[in-house]
């Protein structure tokens, strides 16, 4: 049988000759394959250039869909996608000028988590989170409905408890 050349780009396999090979790279499928490749890692910015020096598919606007798909000259883009990416631009050069503001919004929104966790917790007044009651009331949505059916479920299966683990009691397992 001989060697294969498998084509990364292409997906496609044929037999490993110089002719063959140099047919195949000079293509033009192996050309549109390779940049659509290197397209899903452009910036965001080159994107949105190139998108805002495109005029909009009437086809993909009016139906949806494009028989071109990626190889339209016109944009596909709408209006809220265009603000991603104009959103997103914004967020890398935020980045970009001061790493420490992003690790302090990340940090913040933690915090936040935390303290509506905590506000949460303290607004129920269950006593024990073995109660079945208790938990429904304390943790809402965190537990799942079918667990209710439950009553004597084991500690590895129930929710945090509101507090912390420091005042759950001590449990036998096994």
């Amino acid at each position: 049988m001989g060697k294969r050349y498998l084509c990364d780009y292409c997906d496609r396999s044929f037999q490993d000759n110089m002719h063959n090979r140099k047919k195949h790279l000079n293509g033009v499928q192996h050309h549109r394959a390779k940049k659509a490749w290197f397209d899903l890692f452009r910036d965001a910015a080159l994107i949105l250039a190139d998108e805002q020096a495109k005029k909009p598919c009437r086809k993909f606007l009016q139906t949806g869909q494009c028989v071109f798909g990626m190889n339209c000259r016109f944009s596909h883009l709408t209006e809220e996608d265009m603000e991603r990416l104009k959103e997103q631009i914004e967020e890398e050069r935020r980045a970009r000028e001061d790493p420490r503001e992003a690790r302090e919004s990340a940090e913040r929104s933690i915090e936040d988590w935390l303290a509506r966790r905590e506000k949460r917790s303290e607004a129920t007044d269950s006593s024990s989170i073995l109660q079945v009651e208790g938990a429904e009331s304390s943790f809402g949505s965190e537990l799942p409905a079918q667990f209710m059916a439950f009553p004597d479920l084991p500690a590895s299966l129930l929710p945090p408890p509101p507090r912390g683990w420091k005042d759950i009691p001590v449990t036998e397992w096994g």
